[in-house]
């Protein structure tokens, strides 16, 4: 399990269990019925703090 409190797209990835390519199109809100993933670009890198994806798992959870 990631412990670190910033994660790359990579590391939020493995925690979502999805694509890369998935989790950018999170962040930029190309996915519908999602909110864009708060995030934070160092040059070309997007970090994301681990509270951030907490929350917003926590928000956008669906019950079956």
């Amino acid at each position: 399990m990631i412990k670190s409190e910033i994660l790359t797209i990579r590391e939020v990835a493995e925690v979502l269990r999805c694509s890369k390519a998935h989790v950018s199109n999170v962040l930029r809100g190309r996915v519908e019925g999602l909110p864009k993933l708060t995030h934070f670009s160092l040059g070309r890198r997007k970090l994301v703090r681990r509270e951030w994806l907490d929350t917003w798992m926590e928000q956008n959870k669906q019950q079956w």
